[in-house]
């Protein structure tokens, strides 16, 4: 039985808990570390890492602490020769995300960063249905109020990192030219507003719209190819096909079958899947996390 230790019990830490517990069959969760003295669970709980790693002695450890500890706490697990489950972004830098990433190497640990949306069924719908087809644009939006949890990150760090891992994630294109643009409307001291514009191989055009102004929540991406358009939210896991274009601007409307399930379990099973097996299927890498960290972080 795999055994995970998870640090950071904030709101994302606690839904890997959640998740884990429903997952009892594969990994069972050895430790919890935080830095507020936890309460009400049945695991061992500790305020300080190095005293949890060395009484509970797991195999991985999930990352959830606020984005400016990631690096320090990924190195002592790196340094014990524990593998890591890092959530986005791996670091608050990319020369940081580089230091985990080499530690990881020179110590053969495996890594991946918690790209969830990556096992949205409606992103991995999207992709069967862009299978062999041309891409024109692809368009992202991430929208809504703003979250107080967050203090340490703009939404470049927080909400884009999302949307550049999934626009090359989905399209399977590097990016060969960027424009970012910001501002800061109601935060103290991260931009809290963003449109991104992109050129990609196969002169593919895409942008990603992202703030923390809008009263609602949004995220939806937009598809257009030569032969239909398609629409997926990621909330609803709906996905939509317009084609069937005509000179009567008439066209065909077709709701994709999706079998709707929660993101986040899709990718602790793939996780531990890798930890045993060395297959990282559809796992963001530590590579991918400073490709989005390189953009976000662009002024």
């Amino acid at each position: 039985m795999m055994k995970i230790a998870i640090v950071g019990l904030g709101a994302m830490g606690k839904n890997h808990y959640r998740i884990l517990k429903e997952l009892q069959e594969q990994a069972t969760i050895v430790g919890l570390c935080d830095a507020i003295p936890l309460e009400g669970y049945k695991e061992p709980c500790f305020t300080e890492l190095t005293a949890m790693l060395d009484n509970t002695k797991p195999d991985a450890v999930v990352i959830a602490t606020p984005t400016f500890l990631h690096k320090e706490t990924a190195l002592i697990c790196i340094e014990r020769g524990i593998d890591i489950f890092i959530e986005k972004p791996a670091a608050a830098t990319a020369a940081d995300a580089r230091m985990i990433l080499e530690a990881a190497q020179a110590k053969g640990v495996k890594s991946c960063v918690g790209h969830v949306e990556r096992f949205n069924p409606v992103v991995q719908a999207l992709q069967k249905e862009l299978e062999g087809r041309e891409i024109y644009t692809i368009s992202i939006s991430r929208v809504g109020p703003f979250p107080p949890r967050i203090a340490d990150v703009g939404v470049l760090t927080d909400l884009s990192v999302h949307d550049i891992d999934l626009m090359r994630f989905i399209t399977h294109k590097n990016i060969k030219d960027q424009a970012v643009f910001k501002s800061r409307k109601i935060h103290n001291h991260h931009e809290d507003n963003a449109v991104l514009n992109f050129e990609l191989e196969g002169n593919i055009i895409a942008n990603i719209l992202t703030n923390w102004l809008t009263p609602f929540k949004k995220r939806v991406i937009e598809v257009a190819c030569k032969e239909v358009y398609l629409e997926a939210d990621l909330i609803t896991q709906n996905l939509t096909e317009y084609s069937g274009y005509s000179k009567q601007n008439s066209y065909v409307v077709r709701d994709c079958h999706i079998k709707k399930d929660e993101p986040l379990l899709k990718e602790l099973e793939a996780f531990i899947h890798y930890v045993k097996t060395g297959e990282k299927g559809s796992l963001a890498s530590i590579q991918d996390s400073i490709i989005t960290l390189e953009v976000a972080s662009q002024s």
